[in-house]
């Protein structure tokens, strides 16, 4: 047998130098030991990259439910917009009304009304059967004193004030909670160490204002040494602010690592679009359980809550509104990992995604014969745009996936137009590349005069 050589590893820089030379049986061997190198590193490629993927979807559904309660629980805007609804629901409306009237017919006195109505009857001389059944008006009464209340009550709380007041009390007491437990000093409800203490300076402020505009020219300097007022001493407060700040981490962070663990788990794998397309479909997966959970959770909380305490149609209204926003981040985190994992199997070599690709090409070259037979060329652009379709696809998938992450909570709304977008300006290109025409006579590759 022959001595053979091992091939030069490229770039190496060796060209003038002699080879070693092997006999045919260390060339085998060499071989054979080269093979099991590189199958032990692939193994080791799958086995990284299947690690990162379970992480991923393990992480997938926490950092959804993370930076939902972060936004909730930290921005005050969102969590106004999160509760805001509510003022408008007639269920809630009915509960409110409900128990409105119950507590200012409670601090009303219908026995007394009655007892003075039956002495007024008595000193004015009506008969005795009169003055004895006057007692029987308390019922009677009381519907009427309630009827009237409740139609009183329903109107405010039906009205457009309502809903204002509703917003401005929501605003106020998150901001209040959030800078307590934040340790914010720009709030007038502070935490200092283990005491919650409520800051009257504005409030002082204002009487010594009003007091001095109203002719008590002293009263601007009325000192007012003690300006805060200590609510309540406790000692889960400085837990309540460690959780508050794991919340913060967490919510920021966690997607962001839920989202370089996926891409390290394409990155690394030896099939980059198989691992795309698992890990699409794995977040896809963990988006339906996140969304069956969430189901489970809100039968659970309505069998939990007594009609006493808050009627099931109210219950539901105020679980459904709250988690509304976390229902529509995971539907989009749904629909964005079903297009993903779509687009990953479209670029394969199944004959489904061959007969796509062939259908669409087919389509834009038909488009841009069109374009050249009405006179209309591209030129070196278009041969340029053929030329480099795989960087030009590239960019403008990513340019997509870029507008997705910098949008401001997306919704399916959101995600479909991006996608309808990115499809139109590949198909734009398409079919620009399509029709470039003939290269012009004495281009390279181009039918020429022969040289000398």
């Amino acid at each position: 047998m022959a001595p053979k050589t091992p091939p030069e590893p490229p770039g190496s820089g060796r060209d003038g130098e002699s080879h070693v030379v092997l006999s045919g049986e260390e060339y085998d061997r060499y071989e054979r030991l080269r093979k099991t190198a590189a199958v032990r590193h692939r193994r080791l490629r799958y086995a990284a990259a299947s690690v990162l993927l379970v992480l991923t979807l393990l992480l997938a559904p926490l950092a959804v439910v993370a930076a939902w309660v972060d936004n909730t629980v930290t921005d005050t805007d969102r969590y106004v917009q999160t509760v805001a609804p509510l003022a408008s629901e007639p269920a809630v409306q009915n509960v409110v009304t409900d128990r409105l009237t119950n507590r200012v017919v409670s601090e009303l006195d219908i026995d007394a009304v009655t007892a003075a109505l039956s002495k007024a009857l008595a000193d004015s001389g009506a008969p005795p059967a009169v003055v004895d059944h006057s007692s029987a008006l308390d019922g009677p009464l009381r519907a009427a004193v309630t009827n009237v209340v409740h139609r009183v009550v329903n109107r405010v709380v039906t009205s457009d004030a309502f809903e204002q007041a509703w917003t401005a009390a929501n605003r106020r007491a998150q901001t209040a909670v959030v800078g307590m437990l934040t340790g914010e000093k720009n709030t007038a409800l502070r935490a200092q160490g283990n005491t919650v203490t409520l800051d009257l300076g504005t409030v002082v402020d204002q009487v010594k204002q009003r007091l001095a505009d109203q002719g008590f020219a002293k009263a601007s300097a009325i000192p007012a040494p003690d300006r805060q007022i200590t609510l309540f001493k406790t000692d889960k407060l400085s837990k309540a602010q460690n959780l508050m700040r794991l919340l913060d981490i967490m919510g920021a962070w966690l997607p962001v690592l839920t989202l370089v663990m996926a891409a390290l788990a394409v990155w690394a794998a030896p099939a980059h679009r198989v691992m795309l397309l698992a890990t699409a479909a794995g977040i896809g997966v963990m988006m339906v359980v996140l969304l069956v959970a969430l189901a489970v959770v809100r039968r659970v909380y309505l069998d939990s809550v007594p009609p006493a305490t808050l009627p099931p149609d109210a219950a539901a209204v105020v679980f459904d509104t709250f988690v509304r926003f976390l229902r529509s981040s995971t539907r989009t985190l749904l629909v964005i990992a079903v297009v993903t994992a779509l687009a990953a199997f479209l670029y394969g070599p199944s004959r489904v995604a061959t007969g796509v690709r062939s259908l669409a090409g087919r389509g834009t070259g038909a488009a841009g014969r069109a374009l050249e037979d009405a006179g209309v060329h591209t030129g070196a652009t278009g041969r340029w745009l053929d030329s480099h379709r795989s960087w030009t696809t590239g960019v403008v998938i990513g340019g997509g996936a870029l507008a997705l992450l910098l949008w401001n909570y997306p919704t399916v709304g959101a995600v479909a137009l991006v996608l309808v977008l990115v499809l139109v300006v590949l198909a734009v290109l398409a079919v620009l590349a399509s029709a470039a025409g003939r290269p012009p006579r004495g281009a390279a590759g181009a039918p020429g005069r022969a040289g000398p």
